[in-house]
């Protein structure tokens, strides 16, 4: 029986990834087959691979290969305020409970390029719980975190940046937050006092702190259901008692063996809240 393009494409798909495990540590094997297809094409043809094979040479015998492969891999895609909502409902309902905490240590596991990190700091100092708060802001990618850090993003975005801040229950103008100049907007230095940006992998590091809020949005999309329940269980040995998760709009925990350690606190909006030790 002949093989397929397809088929074999699967084949060099998974050696890829083993020589990058092997390689780099960095851990890509369990994320969706279908998801990194689509992102190893996209790599082939900006990176001038005919094959993943010629992509494989590339990525173990130039010094650069890897990083430039790492961007399609973690292809950062967020912004401010996204899911208003989600926002609204973390103001509204979650914070009357943070608030009983003397101290907070909040993670934001796959930050990206910051745009969360900065919206929840802001959300934080609106409700006089951002001096008392330590963010951990974590991903995978160093071109990333090192964006984040900054806090520079095109001026173009604000006005996408703004309505969503409007819409989350932002109680001033979110122009108050940055300063302007060219084209890019900066967001004041002290929004960050409080955040440690470390490069932080869900797929094999261990967990770091004890927290009582993680919001980890738009990332378990694409990881297959073993890595998903490896993850959950990262965060349920994080979270204090009664501590928070918050997912994305696509994402559930509820598919998972780590379900039944948690209630559903805000359904539409994907914040889950663990539960009462023994229940």
């Amino acid at each position: 029986m002949e093989r397929s393009l397809d088929d074999d494409f699967e084949i060099e798909r998974k050696l890829l990834l083993d020589a990058i495990q092997l390689k780099t540590g960095y851990d890509f094997r369990h994320y969706s087959a279908a998801s990194t297809k689509r992102r190893l094409l996209q790599a082939m043809t900006e990176m001038g691979c005919r094959t993943l094979s010629a992509l494989q040479e590339k990525v173990l015998h130039q010094s650069k290969g890897f990083d430039e492969l790492l961007q399609f891999l973690t292809i950062p895609v967020s912004e401010m305020f996204r899911d208003p909502s989600f926002f609204l409902a973390i103001r509204e309902k979650v914070v009357p409970i943070l608030k009983t905490y003397p101290s907070l240590k909040i993670w934001v596991a796959g930050c990206s390029t910051g745009e969360e990190v900065y919206s929840l700091a802001i959300l934080l100092q609106e409700e006089g719980l951002l001096e008392r708060t330590i963010i951990y802001a974590t991903d995978i990618n160093p071109r990333s975190l090192e964006k984040a850090e900054m806090g520079v993003y095109d001026l173009e975005r604000a006005q996408k940046f703004t309505l969503n801040y409007q819409k989350s229950g932002g109680k001033r103008s979110l122009s108050d937050y940055y300063t302007a100049a060219f084209d890019s907007v900066k967001f004041k230095g002290d929004l960050k006092r409080n955040v440690t940006f470390a490069n932080h992998s869900l797929v094999t590091d261990a967990v770091f702190s004890e927290t009582q809020f993680i919001s980890c949005r738009n990332v378990l999309i694409y990881f297959d259901r073993e890595l998903q329940d490896r993850v959950f269980g990262l965060f349920l040995e994080s979270l204090c008692r009664k501590g928070f998760l918050g997912l994305g709009s696509k994402e559930t925990i509820q598919l998972s063996q780590h379900a039944k350690h948690f209630d559903t606190f805000q359904k539409v909006d994907r914040i889950f809240q663990k539960k009462e030790l023994g229940r």
